[in-house]
């Protein structure tokens, strides 16, 4: 097994709970995991991007080359395609269809949507209203990302579940409960749209 992941996206957005939950979940498969740097989170909207390498065998590398990501996960549309020349041909993009207007000349959100659309493999999901119809408030919205992402990683639905909720277990019970939710709502929606439903 080996997943070769993009994540990205602009500062705040909650990138690195992504990464911090895909880890816990591939370490529970007893899989090789190599981090590269997150770039962007000290600047609050700016870009935000990293790396994020699976393997059943030791990685040497942390770094993705062109053409061999296998995912492109991103919390903005815009974002995902700064990095498509990343993707292998067979590769998927998970992106939120909500855009972040963080620059004055951000182009026409359909322009975009379409650019993604475009690619054969992709999930576009609105993030924001899924984790609002999951009862989860606006801030796990990473979390629905998270959840659409699940089908495309290669690693166990429930051991991913089991991740979250390690991982926000010092939280609280009712925080862990939320993202769960989230998450469960973003995956059932990828896995309707795999299937050719709405």
């Amino acid at each position: 097994m080996k997943k070769n992941i993009i994540l990205a996206g602009v500062g705040g957005q909650g990138i690195l709970s992504i990464a911090t939950v895909i880890g816990e979940a591939a370490l529970a498969e007893g899989l090789y995991l190599k981090q590269a740097e997150v770039h962007g989170m000290s600047q609050r909207g700016g870009d935000v991007q990293s790396n994020l390498r699976l393997s059943s065998n030791p990685i040497m590398s942390d770094l993705i080359e062109k053409g061999d990501a296998d995912l492109i996960i991103s919390l903005e549309p815009m974002e995902a395609l700064r990095y498509v020349s990343y993707l292998a041909p067979d590769g998927w993009i998970v992106t939120s269809s909500v855009p972040f207007v963080n620059i004055p000349d951000y182009p026409a959100i359909e322009e975009v949507l379409a650019h993604v659309k475009a690619f054969k493999n992709h999930v576009l999901l609105d993030v924001e209203a899924l984790a609002k119809e999951a009862g989860a408030p606006q801030q796990a919205a990473n979390m629905v990302l998270l959840g659409a992402a699940i089908p495309m990683l290669g690693i166990d639905h429930d051991k991913m579940i089991a991740g979250v909720q390690r991982v926000f277990a010092r939280k609280g019970e009712a925080v862990v409960a939320t993202n769960v939710a989230a998450v469960e709502a973003g995956y059932k929606y990828a896995k309707e749209k795999m299937q050719g439903g709405k």
